[in-house]
């Protein structure tokens, strides 16, 4: 059992409803003078009963979103957080009504929360797929009740009507027909098959494993054996510029050598070409190893 239909989630929330909707809605006066009481004196008292005279309106969004399948406890919690914003922020001097004015925050944190939880899978990044997220069903509705199915010219039809493009339109469509399935979910009735026993596994299978780490070691070995070519001012640059895990520079290794920086470079280049053409005699096929210049 879930807190979806745990009873004492239901109960709970339920009393909290009924409180809510029983508590008398404020004159335009009432409101303006309470909310300057809050904003000029910081009285909480008058705040908390600015907030809770309009709970009923965050219960009555809530409704609106329902059909997302979210618990409506949280819904309404984030309202109350969005309805707690419009009060922290509320200018009476403005003449707007607090109800109007908290009615836009208030919708504003639910759909947040929506599209934060409806799937693993971010949706409506964007100002235009928020508004088709939350407008495709109901424009979809209207087709519908035409007595039409849903057609190329009712994609285009509601694409037009939200300013996104028909293929928006389409993929909001799929997202809303496919929810999201564990992988652990058995992928029939009977039998012990789950869904992620289908998915294809992109990492390399044993025999590429070995095949890797013994190609890698016959590369080490032409490797070592040509360096065992070089003479030792060779292998000696070749180690400390090449195969260090930190890289000494020209100046640096010129200073230790007692020459000057552009002989080492020079030296550097020459040995190279020598670990190249000493590797090549070993090396049936080129394109088994590569050796940068």
């Amino acid at each position: 059992m879930t807190h979806l239909d745990d009873p004492v989630t239901q109960r709970t929330n339920l009393g909290y409803i009924t409180a809510a909707m029983r508590r008398p809605l404020l004159a335009r006066a009432d409101e303006f003078a309470l909310a300057e009481r809050w904003r000029n004196a910081s009285d909480a008292k008058a705040l908390h009963e600015l907030v809770g005279a309009y709970t009923r309106l965050v219960i009555s969004v809530a409704a609106r979103f329902r059909n997302y399948g979210l618990p409506g406890g949280d819904l309404i919690q984030e309202g109350n957080v969005g309805l707690m914003q419009a009060a922290m922020r509320f200018e009476p001097e403005r003449e707007v009504r607090f109800s109007t004015y908290a009615t836009w925050w208030i919708r504003s944190a639910m759909q947040d929360y929506v599209l934060r939880n409806w799937s693993i899978v971010r949706t409506g990044t964007t100002a235009a797929q928020k508004s088709l997220f939350f407008n495709l069903r109901r424009l979809r509705g209207k087709i519908e009740q035409s007595g039409e199915n849903m057609s190329d010219e009712g994609r285009q039809w509601i694409a037009d009507q939200l300013k996104v493009a028909v293929s928006d339109v389409k993929d909001m469509e799929i997202r809303f027909a496919a929810t999201d399935r564990s992988l652990n979910a058995p992928l029939r009735d009977t039998g012990d098959d789950e869904w992620q026993d289908f998915m294809p596994d992109a990492a390399p299978n044993p025999e590429d494993v070995v095949i890797g780490l013994r190609d890698a070691q016959t590369r080490s070995r032409w490797l070592a054996e040509a360096i065992g070519d070089l003479s030792p001012r060779e292998q000696r640059i070749i180690r400390q510029r090449r195969l260090g895990d930190e890289i000494v520079t020209l100046g640096d290794l010129g200073k230790e050598l007692g020459i000057s920086k552009e002989r080492v470079r020079q030296l550097e280049q020459r040995a190279i070409s020598k670990l190249r053409t000493s590797i090549m005699r070993r090396v049936e096929d080129r394109g088994d190893i590569l050796l940068e210049g």
